[in-house]
């Protein structure tokens, strides 16, 4: 019973251990932290289209976006309870209100996180030494080539056995018939 309780918990241990070296790779702390920092984002941008961006809309009309509607067929009514009995509404009103928010959103972490960070890693990279470029096939086919040739001249410039000649070969079938 003793060595089965032992197993066990070297079991939950075990997996544990994985749970926990899964919770620390720079992926998922990445993505927990961007949650928390997006969730509170959130209510700062609310704030400031509630707050700022919907008094000047307000200036020209109703401070709630929410409220600005057409109507599609008909006039519309609403009952005492807030629903349509007549026409056909369309509520472009919250459509406005939630572009501008994720308008609002998209500019403030593309310019306060996305473009210093982009910036910072540029930097970075510059300071970095540079690695020395990679030689591509044809530069490597081309060093062999020229190996091979400074092996078969000896070094010295002189053609040895076997060197590259200037011109093909004169064979006998090369030769008029009359052996001229």
């Amino acid at each position: 019973m003793a060595e089965e309780r032992k197993g066990v918990v070297a079991g939950v241990k075990e997996t544990l251990g994985g749970f926990r070296e899964f919770l620390m790779r720079g992926n998922v702390v990445e993505l927990a932290v961007a949650v928390v920092v997006g969730t509170a984002f959130t209510n700062i941008v609310n704030s400031v289209v509630e707050g700022i961006i919907n008094p000047v809309v307000g200036a020209f009309g109703t401070q709630d976006l929410d409220a600005y509607e057409s109507c599609l067929r008909g006039p519309c009514s609403v009952n005492e309870a807030g629903q349509v009995v007549d026409g056909i509404p369309i509520r472009w009103g919250s459509v406005l209100s939630a572009s501008l928010t994720f308008l609002i959103t998209a500019a403030v972490v593309y310019f306060l996180m996305i473009l210093p960070i982009t910036r910072y890693m540029a930097r970075r990279e510059a300071k970095a030494p540079a690695q020395p470029p990679t030689m591509t096939e044809l530069d490597l086919l081309a060093e062999i080539r020229d190996e091979l040739i400074a092996q078969r001249t000896g070094g010295n410039g002189a053609v040895a056995v076997g060197a590259q000649r200037s011109g093909p070969p004169e064979t006998s079938l090369d030769r008029p018939a009359d052996g001229a």
